[in-house]
C-alpha cells in the first residue's frame, strides 16, 4: 500500500542555556498504511521526541511530516487539535488516565472532544471497553484497576475512534512481562483487525521482533535493524 506518513529531512533542535542542542537531524522516514513499526535506540537519542512530532504533538526546527501527502504542519492551530483528534492515537508508558472518571468516561473522551453525542460516545466507548476485555470494569476509576488493566483502558482510548495511526511510547516499559505481553498482543491484533498502523518506541527487542519493520534512533536518523526473527535476536552483520 502507499505511504501514510512521509517524512522529509527531519531536523529537531533543544535549547540549553546558550547551547543548542540537535536531536533529530536530517531524518527520513516512510510509513506505510496499516504497517507495524518498531524504533528502538539508547536512552535520549530521541525517540519520544520523534514519535511527539509524528503526531504534532511538537513541531519540528525543519522539515516535514506529511500525511497522505499534507504537510501536518502547515495546518491552521484549530485544524491540527483535530487531525491529533481524529487520525492519531497515542500510548504512552504511564496511561495518564483521569483519576476521578471511570474508565468508561477516560475512554469516552475522545469521541466527546469530537463533538460526539455522549449516547454514542458511551455506546463505542464500551465497544472499545468489551473489545480489551475490560467490560465488567467500565464503572471503576483507574485507582480500582491494576496496573495492566489501567493500560487497557488507555488503549482504548487510544483507539476508540479508530484512528489511522496509533503512536505508542514504551507501552509496556512499566509492566511485568506477562501483562506486558498482553498489552503489545492487544497492538497487534487492532493492527491486522482494523489495520490501524502502528509506531512503537520500545527497548524490548523482544516484542520489536514481531513488528514489519524494527528502525534504531541513533545520531539523529533512523536506519533499519537486521534481526534473526527466528531466533528473536538481533543478527549478526557478515
Amino acid at each position: 500500500m502507499g505511504a501514510l506518513i512521509r517524512v522529509v529531512g527531519l531536523s529537531k533542535t533543544f535549547s540549553d542555556g546558550p547551547a543548542a542542542v540537535p536531536v533529530l537531524s536530517d531524518l527520513e522516514l516512510v510509513i506505510a498504511h496499516g504497517e507495524k513499526i518498531a524504533i528502538l535506540g539508547e536512552s535520549g537519542a530521541g525517540k519520544s521526541t520523534l514519535l511527539h512530532i509524528l503526531g504534532a504533538l511538537d513541531r519540528p526546527t525543519g522539515g516535514q511530516v506529511l500525511f497522505e501527502e499534507r504537510d501536518v504542519f502547515a495546518r491552521p492551530n484549530r485544524e491540527l487539535g483535530a487531525f491529533r483528534n481524529r487520525e492519531v492515537g497515542f500510548v504512552f508508558q504511564f496511561h495518564h488516565l483521569l483519576p476521578d472518571f471511570t474508565a468508561l468516561e477516560n475512554v469516552m473522551m475522545p469521541a466527546l472532544i469530537q463533538g460526539l453525542a455522549r449516547d454514542d460516545a458511551r455506546r463505542r466507548a464500551a465497544e472499545m471497553l468489551e473489545r480489551v476485555g475490560l467490560a465488567e470494569r467500565a464503572a471503576h476509576r483507574p485507582g480500582e484497576m491494576s496496573g495492566g488493566e489501567q493500560q487497557r483502558v488507555a488503549v482504548a482510548r487510544a483507539v476508540v475512534l479508530r484512528p489511522r495511526v496509533v503512536l505508542a511510547d514504551e507501552p509496556t516499559g512499566n509492566l511485568d512481562r506477562v501483562t506486558g505481553d498482553t498489552i503489545h498482543a492487544l497492538l497487534l491484533q487492532l493492527n491486522v483487525e482494523h489495520q490501524i498502523t502502528i509506531v512503537t518506541v520500545t527497548h524490548n527487542e523482544r516484542l520489536a521482533v514481531l513488528a514489519d519493520r524494527r528502525l534504531l534512533l541513533t545520531r539523529g536518523q533512523l536506519h533499519e535493524e537486521p534481526w534473526d526473527a527466528a531466533a528473536g535476536e538481533r543478527a549478526e552483520s557478515a
